[in-house]
């Protein structure tokens, strides 16, 4: 609205309005506009939870097309700020009464599928921003064109949502299972199997790596199992202290057996592993069954998800 600053001070009444008048003390996410004043967005912070600056487009060549009213450094300086504020804000929480600025951090976002880039540019930057700005979230929008706009590309296709959750499934590998970006994917192998969720994906092109013993294997190598996640991963390490863990055990701690059972050995597995099958083998057994019925991506969605 008229400007970045201008919109940013409507944004910073409204908050008040909400915090003083309202007395609303819930969760407030809100956007710091890129290009606004250093001194609004550190205002906004202050009546804030979390701040976002969204990134948009996952490169400047993509931004300048797309988006040539925002720039990469406009982008990147508010989110720098935001960064340095949140850090400062966690050494003042020791005295009482002080101002928190954007307790829970900050995220961002980005739109798949409206410009060239491939799923490894995407993860790359992603993890830059994990490391560099200290995020809490990077979030992925499917391309949806919603308006008629000269600069924006026309959809050919579906909107790529199965793309949008397959970017879902390895970010969450990037934040929680200390997946690197250059592990799931590079130059060579650009995007993510849409067949396959990203962790199973690398499991086969590991296969030297596995089957894994889960009475003895370290909690690292747990997490890269197919099937086993964070939660069940420290529940195994926990019982194995007292007992040996068998397949009915597993399956009782929460374990996706129809994954996991390949890479794995274990008490009373009735199941051969990646030892006696052959890659093509195991995928086979991994992809889901088609459906008699028109499976649709949301479907797809749900099906392939861990």
């Amino acid at each position: 609205l008229k400007s970045p600053d201008y919109t940013m001070e409507q944004m910073i009444k409204a908050l008040e309005l909400l915090r003083s008048e309202y007395r609303f003390r819930g969760y407030i996410h809100a956007k710091a506009i890129p290009g606004a004043d250093a001194a609004l967005v550190h205002r906004l912070g202050l009546l804030a939870d979390r701040l976002s600056v969204n990134i948009e487009l996952p490169s400047e060549r993509s931004l300048s097309a797309l988006a040539p009213d925002k720039t990469r450094q406009a982008i990147l300086t508010p989110m720098a700020q935001v960064r340095d504020g949140v850090a400062a804000g966690r050494e003042l929480v020791k005295y009482k009464g002080a101002p928190r600025f954007a307790p829970a951090g900050q995220s961002t976002q980005m739109i798949v599928g409206a410009s060239p880039e491939r799923d490894v540019d995407i993860l790359r930057l992603t993890q830059g921003l994990y490391r560099k700005y200290r995020l809490k979230r990077v979030f992925f929008s499917a391309y949806i064109p919603v308006a008629e706009n000269a600069l924006l590309p026309a959809l050919g296709t579906k909107p790529p949502l199965l793309r949008e959750h397959r970017l879902y499934q390895a970010d969450w590998l990037l934040r929680f299972y200390g997946f690197d970006a250059g592990e799931l994917l590079d130059d060579t192998h650009p995007d993510l199997d849409p067949y396959l969720d990203p962790k199973c994906s690398w499991a086969l092109n590991h296969l030297e790596l596995f089957p894994v013993d889960v009475n003895r294997c370290e909690y690292e190598m747990l997490l890269r199992v197919p099937g086993i996640g964070v939660k069940s991963a420290r529940l195994i390490v926990a019982s194995r202290r007292f007992s040996k863990i068998g397949f009915y055990q597993l399956k009782k701690i929460g374990v996706v057996m129809k994954k996991a059972q390949y890479f794995i050995t274990c008490c009373e597995l009735p199941m051969c592993t990646v030892n006696e099958l052959t890659p093509q083998g195991v995928r086979s057994l991994l992809l889901p069954k088609p459906n008699k019925k028109k499976v649709d991506e949301r479907q797809l969605m749900l099906d392939f998800g861990e």
